[in-house]
């Protein structure tokens, strides 16, 4: 069974059509690459599948039922703008967002300064959001959509603001949740790291 379908989604902005019949299915441990140029609507499909935006037409499916609110704990959402509190501490951040995912706070604190020490970050941890640099908030926010082992994880342009090297770690942190058994899907301007990570692309 897919982790996620997304079945006939239409939407417009008044008379401007952005989504017309949208429809994939994605399964455990696959990637889905969402390709197509700006306005295209690729930011606006991934935010009707997090329940920000509703579909004029059609319906998306987690494990085969229509997603409900409560999926919302299963899904890892990077969002192409930043959605830190610039002024809470790094850790404190993710922390407070696993919360709102359903960890305990102790799960929450263990499974952080994990991510933290696996993506280098750790001496950042007590660190203002404000005073990281964009890159360093890009890992940040990166951290708080898998901190609580999401089924789907979604990263919308999430190798923005990132150097050589904390892209190339960042391609093998997603190969490694992909051979985990989590589902991505990916928005990207990033032919070659769709190329790499995805076993199917979505052109809009």
């Amino acid at each position: 069974m897919a982790i996620l379908q997304v079945e006939h989604i239409s939407k417009a902005f008044g008379s401007h059509s952005v989504l017309s019949d949208v429809s994939f299915r994605l399964d455990a441990g696959q990637a889905l690459a969402i390709l197509g140029s700006n306005g295209a609507g690729k930011t606006t499909l991934l935010r009707i599948i997090n329940r920000i935006l509703e579909p004029d037409s059609g319906q998306v499916l987690f494990d085969g039922h229509p997603l409900v609110q409560p999926d919302l704990d299963r899904i890892g959402y990077l969002p192409e703008e930043r959605g830190l509190y610039r002024r809470m501490r790094a850790g404190e951040q993710v922390c407070y967002l696993a919360r709102l995912k359903g960890m305990s706070k102790t799960d929450a604190v263990a499974a952080a300064r994990q991510w933290f020490d696996r993506l280098g970050a750790a001496e950042w941890w007590n660190r203002p959001v404000a005073r990281l640099s964009k890159g360093m908030q890009q890992k940040v926010q990166f951290i708080a959509a898998v901190v609580h082992t999401p089924r789907l994880l979604i990263l919308d342009e999430p190798f923005s603001g990132f150097d050589a090297d904390n892209a190339d770690m960042l391609r093998r942190e997603i190969l490694s949740l992909k051979a985990a058994g989590t589902a991505v899907l990916l928005s990207t301007h990033n032919l070659q790291a769709a190329s790499d990570l995805c076993d199917n692309t979505l052109q809009l």
